[in-house]
């Protein structure tokens, strides 16, 4: 796979995304954030089993291949689990719109986590991350700008993205479906102890929110979360993010395609800001 390829599937990834923040918008009326990720997990895992056997008859991994495959699904998996429900819980605390701005800053975080590991990063990295955020916060907030206490989960929330990403990034050896597979039901069994133990799993209301769920564990799991450990594998971890940023500007043109919500220009200039940096991003980018 070439990093144009790449790329694309990046881009498919955040469009999923985006518009799986519907699903979680609806989901979100019945269904409490443990419960809703340890359905949508367990549906993403299983949908990839089939792949997963077929692709160990073609490449027939050895002993070490699956003790890598497993490690890597538990620490991506614990990471994709803690990130998932603080994100639900900061997001049902705080709103959608500063949601969707605050886990934004994995953007920024990334990059100086990577730098912290003595990664080398082009300025063009930081150039780029900053005005993504600028470009979100147009998208993302409409009011004044007040720290509040689902903040908080919202900012551990987006350091949980950066830390998968990146965790992504360092297990990219590992087969992209088995790892995928093994990181949703590693974070569905997180989130169903979660699940058991602080809220009330009541079968009636999954059902009301089934849709919504299917879309979220066949769609933004099964597919989009396989999409990008796939490609990340050929594209600067920094750079991926940029690309993945793009799933809150999908997530405003699917509310406003599916929920008929409106757009501002000033959240029209969002948009605009973000993708320029991401297109930018991609441009004469080496890899280091």
């Amino acid at each position: 796979m070439n990093k144009k390829t790449a790329t694309v599937l990046l881009l498919l990834t955040a469009l999923i995304w985006g518009c799986s923040f519907v699903a979680q918008d609806v989901s979100s009326d019945y269904l409490g954030p443990f419960t809703f990720n340890f359905i949508r997990f367990f549906i993403g895992s299983f949908v990839l089993i089939p792949f997963v056997l077929n692709n160990r008859k073609k490449q027939k991994p050895t002993k070490n291949d699956d003790k890598n495959a497993i490690i890597a699904g538990l620490c991506c998996g614990s990471a994709l689990a803690i990130a998932s429900v603080l994100q639900q819980i900061g997001v049902a605390e705080s709103g959608a719109g500063k949601g969707g701005f605050i886990t934004s800053l994995y953007n920024i975080f990334v990059p100086f986590i990577l730098v912290l590991m003595g990664r080398k990063l082009q300025k063009k990295n930081f150039v780029c991350a900053f005005g993504a955020i600028v470009g979100m916060y147009l998208l993302c907030i409409n009011d004044s700008f007040t720290l509040e206490k689902g903040d908080i989960f919202l900012l551990l929330c987006a350091l949980g993205f950066a830390i998968h990403i990146i965790v992504i990034d360092y297990f990219k050896t590992v087969d992209g479906i088995t790892l995928s597979s093994l990181q949703f039901f590693v974070s569905g069994i997180i989130c169903l102890i979660g699940a058991i133990l602080t809220e009330k799993i009541d079968f009636s209301l999954i059902v009301k929110a089934l849709i919504p769920l299917l879309y979220a564990g066949v769609f933004s799991c099964g597919i989009a979360y396989t999409l990008q450990v796939v490609a990340q594998k050929y594209i600067h971890p920094a750079v991926a993010t940029l690309i993945l940023s793009l799933e809150s500007v999908f997530s405003v043109i699917a509310a406003f395609v599916i929920l008929g919500d409106t757009l501002t220009i000033k959240e029209l200039l969002g948009c605009l800001i973000v993708f320029i940096f991401v297109v930018y991003a991609q441009i004469d980018h080496k890899n280091t």
